[in-house]
């Protein structure tokens, strides 16, 4: 059966990869999926409903991110590989790009199917021999610690990796969202006061500068809640259900004591 979006194939993926022990994360810097393990490098996965060109530029683009890189798409009903191919001809040119590559075989009364067709050459001596006269991208340190950066400060998986046009729940507007919830709860607050409640360092550097439009200072030193910070509360209950590991370490009230 078609799919009508390569979002649904994020949910069978992120099962996948989680039964092999993996945490996952959808769009995390763009990435429509990362997974990690323990301390091995990021695993990413990037999805499209077929086998295309767009699809592996986007995963050599990954590259420079990670050598643990996979595409995937639908598996066509029939199993037979896209655009007239074999999957051997397709395990080799991923192979030759550095990628790994999955599919998923979706049914009309059981539950997804993920077949990994390959793993990236990097995952093997084997691989990474016949892979080493293709030239890569130049892996970017930066670009790599700040895509492991956020997957570690996101509390929770609230995106659909593959989606597009909507809000992403990063780990700044996590952060965000802590605030406006203490400040609804007990009122306006000194910054000091949410940055030890929170153990958000940031605290009030995201007050100041207020990027939704969610905090507004009412004195000096003291901030409260706009009317939008109260309808973010509301966009974003499921963030606020899913729970956030911080400790209310005490000292909060309803007058933003200093």
């Amino acid at each position: 059966m078609a799919i009508k979006s390569e979002m649904e194939l994020y949910a069978p993926v992120k099962a996948y990869l989680e039964q092999l022990g993996y945490e996952v994360r959808g769009e995390v810097r763009h990435c429509d999926i990362v997974a990690i393990r323990g301390e091995e490098p990021p695993l990413i996965v990037e999805l499209k409903r077929s086998f295309s060109v767009p699809l592996l530029l986007q995963g050599i683009d990954r590259l420079r991110l990670s050598r643990t890189v996979y595409v995937a798409f639908e598996r066509p009903a029939k199993g037979r590989a896209p655009h007239g191919a074999s999957w051997s001809e397709l395990r080799m040119l991923c192979g030759m790009l550095g990628l790994g590559m999955m599919t998923v075989q979706f049914y009309k009364s059981r539950k997804p199917r993920v077949e990994v067709e390959c793993h990236p050459p990097e995952l093997s001596p084997e691989g990474r021999a016949a892979a080493g006269n293709v030239r890569k991208p130049r892996r970017s340190k930066y670009a790599a610690d700040k895509l492991e950066k956020e997957f570690k400060e996101r509390q929770g998986d609230y995106n659909v990796g593959g989606s597009s046009k909507r809000k992403l729940v990063t780990a700044y507007r996590e952060k965000a969202l802590q605030l406006a919830h203490l400040l609804h709860r007990y009122g306006p607050q000194a910054p000091r006061k949410l940055r030890d409640a929170t153990g958000n360092a940031q605290a009030a550097a995201t007050l100041r500068s207020n990027v939704y439009g969610w905090f507004e200072r009412v004195e000096r030193g003291i901030y409260r809640l706009t009317p939008a910070g109260e309808a973010a509360l509301d966009e974003y209950k499921h963030v606020l259900e899913g729970g956030f590991r911080f400790e209310e370490t005490g000292g909060l009230d309803g007058e933003g004591a200093q």
